[in-house]
């Protein structure tokens, strides 16, 4: 077989993410954010992760950069008093998934 080619490479990175559904509950109006993701250039796979409470509230709907893991990112999802882990497999760059997900966020 080889090594990938550039050209394979960027064959592989045209298809559509791929969003894992592992939990029943999500934040309200997170996958709708996370189904436009996905159709974004250079994400792999995106997976909601655990509900958690917080002691702070937001009252729009927030996704941040956590820690970059391996392969991609954690991403924090929070609304209300409600927080959400999000993993993102990518291979971009920590600056090109912000931009990413503020174009998710917006439309």
């Amino acid at each position: 077989m080889g090594k990938p080619t550039a050209d394979s490479l960027r064959a592989t990175s045209q298809k559509p993410a791929r969003l894992v559904w592992n939990h029943s509950t999500h934040l309200s109006g997170l996958i709708p954010i996370l189904e436009r993701l996905c159709q974004q250039d250079g994400i792999q796979t995106v997976t909601p992760g655990v509900l958690g409470r917080s002691r702070g509230h937001c009252p729009k709907m927030q996704l941040r950069i956590s820690v970059p893991i391996r392969g991609g990112y954690k991403v924090i999802a929070r609304q209300g008093k409600t927080v959400q882990e999000v993993f993102i497999l990518t291979p971009l760059a920590q600056s090109e998934l912000e931009a990413a997900l503020a174009i998710a966020m917006k439309s």
